[in-house]
């Protein structure tokens, strides 16, 4: 799969998606502290399809790589500039890195296996990867309302097992649960704030939109408008208003060399 003119290697265009991106998916201290707590005590930290930065532990030295433009622009002046490459082909020695991690970003890997195998090659000691069960993906209100929207998202996570199997070593996965006012604009993180999923802006910033035609985003919206009004949504889904977080998709693949 050709790069896009943006830089994109996976499927998703970042040069469109990054334009919101950084309004809406801002790291949430909580799911950082998992993820930093899986790195152990690295002090050298690779990172993976780096994007703006999210979740990368500003008390380490970090190297990220990142292979869209657009998202290194998005990059605030406090982190380190990232390296215009793709999982596939790490422009590292072997063992360079005490760790490595990767959040939202194996699904966009064009060659996924080539990929782990790349990261495990250059890092000498765990690597984490923060992303989504796709078994778990559809367990979720919103597909009653865009199921096209989450078949899109199980059709690109991998397995976890797929993830264990590619890094090798010891492996480990455990489920990260979602808080109720999470400052991460993923799909899920509007479980019991539905009203955020009718901004155009939210939506754009969750890749699994861009995949959907406009007949798809309009009988969303208004069905989940006119739901909202009359209390359809609440009768069903209303306790989630008040459920201090959601034990979703959202899941923690760490491995340990052997």
């Amino acid at each position: 799969m050709p790069r896009t003119a943006d830089g994109s290697a996976g499927d998703a265009d970042y040069g469109v998606i990054a334009r919101d991106y950084t309004d809406h998916r801002v790291p949430d201290p909580r799911i950082a502290r998992a993820v930093h707590a899986a790195l152990g005590g690295a002090r050298t930290v690779l990172n993976v399809g780096a994007g703006a930065g999210s979740y990368e532990p500003v008390d380490r030295d970090v190297t990220p790589v990142e292979p869209s433009a657009s998202m290194r622009g998005r990059r605030p002046g406090h982190l380190a500039g990232a390296v215009d490459a793709a999982a596939e082909e790490l422009p590292f020695g072997d063992d360079s890195f005490d760790a490595a991690m990767a959040t939202f970003s194996v699904h966009q890997w064009q060659d996924l296996h080539r990929g782990l195998a790349e990261v495990r090659r250059v890092t000498r000691g765990p690597v984490a990867l923060l992303t989504c069960d796709p078994a778990l993906v559809r367990g979720f209100w919103l597909d009653e309302y865009a199921p096209e929207v989450l078949a899109t998202e199980a059709s690109r996570y991998p397995a976890p097992d797929v993830l264990a199997a590619g890094l090798g070593g010891r492996v480990e996965t455990v489920r990260v649960p979602v808080p109720l006012d999470c400052s991460d604009g993923f799909n899920e993180t509007y479980y019991g704030r539905p009203e955020g999923l009718l901004d155009p802006g939210a939506r754009a910033s969750c890749s699994a939109w861009s995949f959907v035609g406009d007949d798809v985003v309009a009988r969303f919206t208004a069905d989940l408008t006119r739901d909202l009004a009359d209390g359809t949504w609440d009768e069903r889904h209303g306790h989630l208003r008040t459920t201090p977080e959601l034990h979703g998709s959202l899941i923690l693949v760490v491995s340990e060399p052997d």
